[in-house]
């Protein structure tokens, strides 16, 4: 079959006409997933004065500007539909960059970063919160009272994190313990 210039074109157009509906349902259905649901992150600050008013558990992904990994949960873990979900609907979800330069009070006690004009100078309220261990990304669990009861550490996929924030966030934390509720997940 010898196609003409002329023929050649009008077998163009149809093909892009015929695939157009598909090329602009896969263009909305990425730009969906851009504009998606996000974790609602805020402040340590915001979150105590959030859970004063409405207590939940504060989840903290305490990380640094440097860290590849702590990017890499931002990039991946941290946009996962159901992470994002459940996070935002159990949590007050807190970024803590450990090495910020502001001071902070929580529980009546002020917290700062001794060198703040120095480099990976790590503010003391990381310290606390990762109980002296300076690995990142971690993630702390506080209760409702702001109280803390779990440190993870070091990047996590969906399926791994999902779980966790399940087992605390729902409170079976409460009444079993990590072993009894995950041999009770895999029934």
């Amino acid at each position: 079959m010898h196609l003409t210039k002329q023929g050649i074109i009008t077998m163009t157009l149809l093909t892009l006409l015929i695939s157009l509906p598909d090329l602009l349902s896969a263009q909305k259905n990425t730009e969906e997933k851009k504009k998606g649901e996000t974790i609602k992150w805020m402040t340590f600050e915001e979150a105590l004065i959030q859970n004063k008013k409405k207590p939940k558990m504060i989840f903290v992904d305490v990380y640094t500007d440097w860290c590849g990994w702590c990017k890499k949960m931002d990039a991946e873990t941290f946009t996962d539909p159901e992470v994002v979900k459940y996070i935002n609907k159990k949590y007050y979800a807190v970024k803590f960059n450990a090495e910020q330069k502001e001071p902070v009070t929580f529980k009546e006690q002020e917290f700062v970063n001794p060198n703040p004009e120095k480099s990976k100078s790590t503010h003391k309220l990381a310290l606390a919160l990762l109980k002296n261990e300076k690995l990142y990304p971690s993630y702390v669990i506080l209760d409702k009272a702001s109280d803390w009861i779990y440190k993870m550490k070091g990047y996590q996929t969906p399926d791994e994190l999902i779980p966790l924030l399940t087992y605390y966030g729902d409170e079976h934390y409460l009444k079993m313990s990590w072993s009894e509720y995950t041999a009770q997940q895999s029934r």
